[in-house]
């Protein structure tokens, strides 16, 4: 007989600080994750005992002036861009919400359009406007023109860069903030309304910090993969971080090491990004931060845990 069935029989006959807890094993677990180590262990080696990677070269480029250049000119990109994405999707998602229909379509329709074409084809088609729009140009009626500027003048390839997808995210920065505005209850805005608070008061103060849980983790992922969709911009020839590796390889025909050097800058930016959204995330989540580990605690508990804690009530 068990000692779980003995304990259901007679209660009072079982000690509870003599039962000895066995925990559950789990050989394969370790067996697999024995053979994860084992793999990584050999790519480890294999990358750095091939020579054909040239680690010398990629340490001579990796504060190479001419990458770092590069390497601001794709943060400057990154944060201009999500900027007026934040501040455009913010717009076009209230439009969406407006029970006017004169506001809720053409919101609707830009997010249709903006979200739906690939960010490369938007790009090819802002760098290339001159074709169709020659100039710009502001006609005053009985006074005539008042000034004319060619389209080539202002739409520079960062120009066209930062335009084209600053419109695709916000695309996206719509949907974002649409959903995380529908997440609130429609009791607290309708408590907020009792109380005498005007509906930009309540957004203000009811709604948007309690959606701002669910806005921040999907634009912190928002706002990584822009930052490696900025890479687009080196076909229009803008000299962000690929496009400066290029031009150096394109002379000394070491391609790999100077891909590596731009795979290296992009994980140290995304891995700073990655801490920066995890300490904004627990800002807005505070009644719970109780109950969440430490970014360290976190990692390397997940990391090195091969067994699930046990809750018990």
């Amino acid at each position: 007989m068990s000692t779980e069935s003995i304990a259901l029989e007679h209660p009072s006959s079982i000690d509870p600080n003599k039962v000895k807890v066995v925990p559950l094993r789990h050989p394969w677990r370790w067996a697999a994750a024995l053979l994860v180590a084992i793999a990584i262990i050999m790519m480890v080696r294999s990358a750095i005992s091939n020579p054909e990677f040239q680690w010398p070269v990629v340490a001579n480029y990796i504060f190479n002036p001419m990458i770092m250049r590069g390497l601001a000119q794709t943060i400057v990109i990154t944060i201009l861009v999500m900027i007026l994405a934040v501040i455009g999707g913010t717009v076009a998602a209230l439009m969406m919400l407006s029970p006017s229909k004169l506001l809720s379509v053409p919101a609707a329709v830009f997010v249709w359009l903006f979200r739906g074409t690939p960010a490369l084809v938007q790009l090819m088609l802002w760098y290339n406007l001159s074709l169709v729009v020659k100039e710009f140009s502001l006609w005053l009626p009985g006074y005539g023109t008042v000034f004319s500027i060619a389209t080539n003048d202002i739409m520079t390839p960062f120009v066209s860069a930062v335009v084209a997808l600053s419109l695709h995210e916000a695309g996206y920065m719509a949907e974002i903030v649409r959903g995380g505005l529908k997440s609130v209850s429609q009791g607290q805005s309708e408590a907020a309304a009792c109380l005498g608070m005007k509906p930009s008061l309540s957004l203000r103060r009811i709604v948007l910090p309690q959606a701002m849980r669910m806005i921040i983790p999907p634009t912190g992922n928002e706002t990584i993969n822009l930052l490696k969709t900025t890479s687009l911009v080196s076909i229009i020839a803008v000299s962000d971080l690929l496009y400066s590796a290029q031009a150096i390889y394109a002379r000394t025909f070491e391609t790999i090491p100077l891909l590596i050097v731009v795979t290296f800058w992009y994980l140290v930016v995304v891995s700073v990004m990655s801490i920066g959204q995890y300490h904004l995330e627990r800002h807005f989540s505070r009644d719970e931060r109780g109950h969440e580990p430490g970014l360290l605690s976190a990692v390397f508990g997940k990391l090195f845990r091969f067994r699930r804690k046990e809750v018990m009530a």
